[in-house]
């Protein structure tokens, strides 16, 4: 299906994500888009390791993958350089990273200026980089959660688009609370595609804009009984 704008009601807009392990997100997303639910065409999955359970997954739904490695390239600029070039191959005009675990270099972020979308498992802008529950737990925090924002320069410091929130338990554990977060992560990224999709969203002047109007703080969704059942307002 050919798209000619962004938010037509009539058309899907052209996506590829980028994964590095089982892509449950990539996985998400992929079966709203095809049940209807969500107004995309993933055109590709591509991840930095061959080997990577996701690219599985995708080929079983018919979605084209590629892989590219880094240790064929002999640097980090290079790699990066064919990175965008196979990334544009396919014509996207967004561009998700979902659970892709590379730092991208400012080369490729700015042949995607304003179409890179991120989903991190901490309510930003705590907690960047990596073992977020591990050091959220640490913390003794009452609630954790995940974030979807715009990706620039600086790591995991985009604008911010959405948050889910999830109350921490008595007891938890990494791999517990990692569950609990990673449901709430299928639900909002799926919305903020949803609204880039649609016109609703865009990156503007350094931030995000939801409807016509900066987003000052992100669109939060409320701590909610961690029902994975529970639909998305």
């Amino acid at each position: 299906m050919t798209v000619l704008a962004s938010g037509s009601p009539h058309t899907r807009l052209p996506i590829v994500i980028l994964i590095s392990g089982r892509g449950s997100n990539m996985h998400a997303i992929a079966e709203r888009a095809a049940c209807g639910d969500l107004p995309v065409e993933i055109r590709a999955v591509v991840s930095d390791k061959a080997e990577a359970a996701g690219l599985a997954t995708a080929a079983s739904m018919n979605i084209p993958t590629r892989s590219l490695s880094a240790r064929e390239f002999a640097d980090r600029a290079s790699y990066d350089q064919a990175l965008a070039a196979l990334v544009e191959s396919f014509q996207p005009r967004l561009v998700v990273l979902a659970g892709f675990m590379r730092i991208l270099s400012p080369g490729f972020i700015a042949a995607f200026s304003d179409r890179i979308l991120n989903i991190h498992p901490s309510l930003l802008p705590l907690y960047r980089g990596l073992h977020t529950h591990r050091r959220a737990l640490e913390a003794g925090d009452a609630l954790h959660g995940c974030s979807v924002h715009f990706v620039t320069e600086e790591l995991d410091g985009g604008p911010l688009v959405i948050q889910a929130q999830v109350k921490v338990r008595p007891g938890d554990s990494e791999s517990t609370l990692s569950a609990r977060v990673q449901r709430q992560e299928h639900r909002i990224y799926s919305q903020a595609i949803d609204w880039f999709a649609r016109g609703r969203l865009q990156l503007r002047e350094q931030r995000a804009w939801l409807d016509g109007r900066p987003l000052h703080t992100p669109v939060i969704q409320a701590p909610l009984d961690d029902d994975p059942g529970n639909a998305l307002d």
